[in-house]
């Protein structure tokens, strides 16, 4: 299944392994710098060489399993609300997932459907018993509009990105606003190398 309202697919990478890999299924390939501290970094510099395109879908290496209509919704929204900026997605946590694992990046939004942060501490806290919490994951997709990226990457890390690794929250820290769609769709993140396994065999399925 292939994703729509995508007009090209391009790996961004640093790697010339992976960029061997890739081009090996004839994939397009365009190598970047190794200095970029986000995968929003690396997606700006592709964003420089194409003036053409308005917005871009940036699926992060980690996420091999990423459904395709989800690339759609995103792409579909993004470009439906020409104030929007940034976009990404989140989905609940199952029953079994631990929320403490600093893996699962946790999110809580407005009313709006807004980011409001994203943390790998589990969030929100649960002061009273009794009460749940319905932890939202994030997924390690976003989409962007050019405009956006390039001023993105002229904004320095600040203390929070620092601090978590997270590089969402360079754009919440400068005010953007980080549209989340909710989906029941759960990709499975490659974090560890046991979760580069479970992969594995999900993809030979």
């Amino acid at each position: 299944m292939r994703a729509r309202g995508v007009h090209q697919v391009i790996v961004a990478t640093d790697d010339s392994r992976i960029q061997e890999a890739a081009t090996g299924f004839g994939a397009h390939v365009e190598m970047t710098s190794a200095a970029h501290p986000s995968g929003t970094d690396r997606c700006a510099e592709v964003a420089k060489k194409h003036p053409e395109t308005t917005h871009f879908i940036n699926v992060q290496g980690d996420e091999p399993l990423i459904d395709p209509k989800l690339i759609s919704r995103l792409a579909r929204h993004l470009t439906a609300e020409p104030s929007l900026e940034m976009i990404t997605a989140a989905t609940p946590f199952s029953g079994d997932e631990p929320v403490e694992n600093p893996n699962a990046v946790k999110v809580v939004l407005n009313r709006f459907k807004d980011a409001l942060y994203f943390s790998r501490s589990p969030m929100p806290f649960v002061r009273d018993t009794g009460k749940r919490a319905g932890y939202l994951r994030h997924l390690g997709i976003y989409g962007y509009s050019r405009t956006f990226l390039l001023r993105f990457v002229r904004w320095k890390p600040g203390t929070l990105e620092t601090l978590e690794c997270l590089e969402q929250l360079r754009a919440l820290e400068n005010g953007t606003k980080i549209r989340v769609l909710e989906t029941q769709s759960a990709s499975i993140g490659v974090d560890t190398p046991s979760d580069a396994v479970l992969a594995e065999k999900l993809l030979q399925k």
